[in-house]
């Protein structure tokens, strides 16, 4: 199986093509969501796909809201369920979901499954993820932390286990880019992190006041 792994961050998209063995096959690097509309995308799709066959796209998708807590197969209620939550991620949530539509619509016959980067902090304790407002917020309008850069966390997290040969672990990720945060994880469990209930919160960043 060969996976088409799109990643389309706050400032660039990635897209890798990995085998069953997690070996790159190709990858290739655009500098901006709007080169989606300049032809550019499909363009590396096509240098990708001469490389060899596509078997699946993995699409990073910046909020999962409440509701998707794990990977999930892409179909047109999922696609709906995440353009409601724009507007809790604006700055990538459209770009995630443009690079799902385009990438699509250049590889219509290949399934995709989108995989979140609120999922990771899923397991966070509700009163660490509970904020001081009105319990009906919490309920109504889904106020409290989701957390994000949760995909990059994760493997950090495992990653850091494999190398130091430990299953129990109490450590402190880092996500430092355009967009900055901290994960607190504990064997392989997320318990906070700095990201609140959008990607504005928490530490400062290139285009982000972080906390106020």
């Amino acid at each position: 199986m060969n996976v088409l792994v799109v990643n389309a961050g706050s400032s660039s998209i990635k897209l890798r093509l990995l085998d069953d063995r997690d070996t790159t096959l190709a990858a290739e690097d655009l500098p901006d969501v709007d080169h989606l509309s300049a032809g550019a995308l499909p363009a590396a799709l096509g240098r990708i796909t001469a490389v060899a066959p596509v078997t699946a796209v993995g699409h990073r998708i910046v909020h999962g809201g409440a509701e998707y807590t794990g990977p999930v197969a892409v179909d047109e209620a999922v696609t709906a369920r995440l353009r409601d939550l724009t507007d809790l991620a604006p700055l990538h949530q459209p770009k995630s979901l443009a690079a799902l539509d385009a990438v699509t619509a250049a590889l219509p016959e290949i399934p995709a499954v989108a995989c979140f980067d609120t999922a990771f902090h899923a397991t966070i304790p509700v009163p660490a993820r509970s904020y001081a407002v009105p319990r009906e917020w919490q309920l109504r309008y889904g106020v409290r932390k989701y957390g994000f850069h949760g995909l990059s966390h994760a493997y950090c997290a495992a990653r850091t286990a494999e190398l130091l040969q430990r299953t129990r672990l109490r450590l402190v990720s880092c996500h430092l880019g355009a967009g900055a945060s901290l994960a607190a994880v504990v064997d392989g469990r997320c318990v906070d992190t700095t990201m609140g209930f959008t990607p504005l919160d928490g530490l400062i960043m290139a285009t982000r006041s972080g906390s106020v």
